[in-house]
């Protein structure tokens, strides 16, 4: 009876091993961010390449002239495409090593936030700010979500509306002007390391006409937190377990920080991580779309 038990168990014990041995991600790679009319070929056809597909190891992949493919191995590491030609998924996948696992979480965070289910889902919700005819759309986030972790901000608004020229007035929080920046675009930058702001813990934002920047508007002023040593510890923390494979300037790795911002709820960093990709591979469309529906999802901007 032992023996038969001992057994048993043994077969089991095998089964379930073999089983937690197939467990492992049934694709190679994920797409994105596409560019252009690249292909996949599964089996012996070839079809159209789409963002948030997924390869694997015997699909072939067609990059065609002036075209952009942003992957994302099974382990994490991000891989840019610009060489036109044909590659094997299988080829490409023996090139990457270990990669962070922690990765993949703000990669797929990445691909079901801008999933068809996920726009549905936000076409149907409600709660949506409506702004005045007059007030200038500033794409910044409710101010329960302030938190900046880096130095960099890059402030964007509607100019469709409201045109320009413009005026950025920066104050701290008792109202009192520290910088004024005009521009005649709709987008400027602020190094919060700038000496007028030292000693300063959060700083408010206004845009206005360069005609109207000292008439008053219905709209609040935005703000910008510093976050609290003991905060940006912590994010600082959560940031090295990806850093080393996102450390590259590319516009894919500046989506995957924009992932990472915004899930653990920094918009402000998430909105300047969006604004460098997009410098970065200007004529990539995914990179904007991508933009927008992070903007759409936070409310920061309304749809038309």
């Amino acid at each position: 009876m032992k023996k038969g038990r001992i057994l048993i168990l043994v077969v089991i014990f095998m089964a379930t091993v073999a089983v937690f041995g197939q467990t492992g991600p049934d694709y190679a790679f994920k797409v994105l961010a596409n560019k252009g009319a690249n292909e996949v070929k599964v089996g012996s056809a070839w079809s159209a390449v789409k963002t948030g597909a997924s390869l694997k190891k015997e699909d072939e992949i067609k990059v065609t002239e002036n075209s952009y493919l942003g992957l994302v191995h099974s382990s994490g590491k991000p891989m840019e495409l610009k060489q036109a030609g044909t590659y094997k998924v299988a080829d490409l996948a023996a090139k990457m090593g270990a990669g962070s696992s922690v990765l993949v979480k703000y990669t797929d965070f990445i691909l079901s936030s801008n999933s068809a289910d996920a726009k549905k889902n936000r076409l149907s919700a409600t709660g949506a700010v409506h702004r005045g005819f007059t007030s200038i759309n500033v794409f910044m986030p409710d101010n329960q979500y302030a938190n900046v972790y880096n130095n960099l901000v890059i402030i964007n608004w509607d100019v469709t509306k409201v045109k320009g020229p413009y005026v950025v007035i920066i104050k701290n929080m008792f109202d009192e002007e520290l910088l004024v920046k005009d521009t005649n675009e709709g987008t400027v930058q602020i190094d919060l390391n700038d000496p007028k702001f030292a000693g300063e813990s959060a700083l408010l934002v206004d845009v206005k006409t360069k005609a109207n920047q000292k008439s008053k508007t219905e709209d609040p002023s935005h703000l910008i937190k510093r976050m609290s040593p003991a905060e940006q510890a912590k994010v600082k923390k959560a940031l090295q377990e990806i850093s080393i494979e996102v450390k590259d300037e590319t516009a894919l790795n500046k989506l995957i920080l924009a992932g990472f911002y915004e899930e653990n709820k920094l918009l402000i960093d998430a909105t300047t991580a969006y604004e460098q990709a997009i410098k970065l591979a200007p004529d990539v469309p995914s990179y904007k779309e991508a933009y927008e529906e992070f903007l759409l999802r936070n409310k920061m901007k309304e749809a038309k």
